[in-house]
């Protein structure tokens, strides 16, 4: 499949789960283009900047909008964030889907 006249990597997503439910999701999220908009790797070692400081943050902050949602580990990388999000059973929830 093609994007833009690109090739796109196709979803490794199984595409007969509902991914509102329950469970734990291992995401990963990338910049555009692949750049080191977070920050760098300076002797081995992740270095957040201010932007990457703030993507910090705001993951860190996930479950205090989202009532059914708590976080798990997860790192800033320069151009990417790896995270464990886990979708816990909820009374509310568990109405949206009935």
């Amino acid at each position: 499949m093609k994007f833009k006249n690109k090739y796109r990597i196709e979803s490794a997503r199984l595409h007969s789960w509902d991914y509102a439910s329950p469970g734990l999701y291992f995401v990963t999220v990338c910049t555009k283009q692949i750049e080191p908009y977070f920050g760098g790797i300076d002797q081995g070692l992740n270095i957040l900047n201010e932007l990457g400081q703030t993507a910090y943050q705001y993951w860190s902050e996930i479950p205090q909008h989202h009532h059914n949602i708590k976080i798990d580990e997860f790192i800033v990388m320069p151009n990417h964030i790896h995270g464990i999000i886990i979708i816990v059973e909820t009374l509310h929830a568990t109405s949206l889907h009935s």
